[in-house]
């Protein structure tokens, strides 16, 4: 079987613990079933800073091309404040992005029916959530330029940002987001300001295009991205597959995210293009969640996003669904039978250990995977 090379890039924070639970998964999965993983591991954010004084280096970002996927736990936190603007932890991510050109992230937002009394919602309005947000990640105005703060002769400073997209990044994206909608309800909302915002105006031109010419058998809706903040708290079930830019897609996945009880729960992919002769992508895989400072170290964080994060790398670079459904629902499963971290307890349910999260999950992929 030929070898499947993964980066792993842990980060700050509980990022090295998440990971943790993630190789034990990987270790299981060639020791017993042959998966044939080959690991290597780098580092970015605060602790590649700390070591190279950048926030990944050149070798790391040459390996994370080199690699078949990429996971990465999480990045930042006070004690690298006070570093330069360029290389804050956060501009490893940022590069990792630009220079593997992962220009489509998919965010699912799933409330798994163990969770729903988690949300801060009614159990009716989350119960049986399932939305995929498809945000475009390597335009806008986290990329455009000019990008400054400047001084005015008046002595007043001004911060500018330019929100920019071209008519492929938009056609490009769309197309994901249709694609996977045909693999699941068929329903896609584009979502953008095209009231106030020019960039908005090409953004639902551009999807209304792309829909018209390829993907006309699926369900088009358009809506203003601050309404579809508003209904994604009102009556997110409405919603299949979401897609939108840079800037709305961080915001409006984040608040998808909450609806489920924890952003300890929810991963995140971002994909490259697909090769012409290989079809393969650069991808890499994240939890949505942070690096969560406060709580590093004390072994109380929740793995279960880095750990679907993994189960989604499974499903998109490796084609490996069989493995990635079996990890979805030994998840499912661990929570049914009443394991919580903190970030989830209730009562009447059983509070446990980061490791012992990650033990009943791997325990449970074993079990049902013989």
């Amino acid at each position: 079987m030929a070898t499947r090379k993964l980066l792993l890039l842990p980060g700050d924070g509980i990022g090295p613990e998440a990971m943790a639970e993630v190789t034990k998964l990987i270790a299981i999965m060639n020791a017993e079933f042959g998966a044939g993983f080959e690991t290597e591991a780098g580092l970015v954010g605060g602790s590649a800073y700390d070591a190279h004084g950048e926030a990944i280096s050149d070798a790391d970002m040459e390996r994370a091309l080199a690699a078949d996927a990429v996971l990465f736990g999480a990045v930042g936190g006070p004690k690298w404040d006070g570093v330069p603007y360029e290389v804050r932890p956060e501009a490893g991510l940022l590069r990792l992005r630009k220079e593997m050109e992962l220009f489509a992230n998919l965010r699912p937002a799933i409330c798994y029916p163990a969770l729903a009394e988690s949300s801060s919602l009614k159990k009716e309005v989350v119960e049986g959530l399932d939305i995929l947000i498809v945000r475009e990640l390597t335009g806008g105005v986290y990329f455009g330029e000019p990008k400054e703060i400047m001084t005015l002769s008046n002595g007043q400073k001004r911060g500018i940002d330019t929100q920019v997209y071209d008519t492929f990044e938009i056609e490009r994206i769309s197309g994901v987001a249709f694609e996977l909608a045909r693999t699941r309800s068929n329903k896609v909302c584009s979502m953008e300001k095209h009231n106030v915002m020019k960039s908005g105006v090409l953004w639902k031109e551009v999807v209304a295009e792309t829909h018209k010419a390829k993907y006309s058998d699926v369900e088009l809706t358009h809506m203003l991205a601050d309404a579809g903040g508003m209904q994604l708290v009102r009556w997110p079930k409405q919603f299949d597959v979401i897609v939108t830019d840079n800037l709305f897609g961080d915001m409006l996945s984040d608040v998808a995210a909450m609806l489920t009880g924890s952003l300890g729960m929810l991963p995140s992919a971002s994909l490259g293009a697909p090769d012409p002769k290989t079809g393969a992508r650069r991808a890499l895989y994240e939890p949505v969640h942070g690096s969560a400072p406060d709580i590093a170290g004390k072994g109380v964080a929740n793995p279960i996003a880095m750990i679907a994060s993994f189960a989604m790398c499974l499903r998109y670079s490796f084609n490996m669904i069989a493995e990635a459904d079996r990890l979805e629902k030994a998840i499912s499963d661990v929570l049914d039978e009443g394991y919580r971290t903190g970030d989830i307890m209730s009562e009447g349910m059983r509070e446990v250990s980061t490791s012992a999260m990650g033990d009943a999950v791997v325990e449970k992929f074993r079990a049902l995977s013989v």
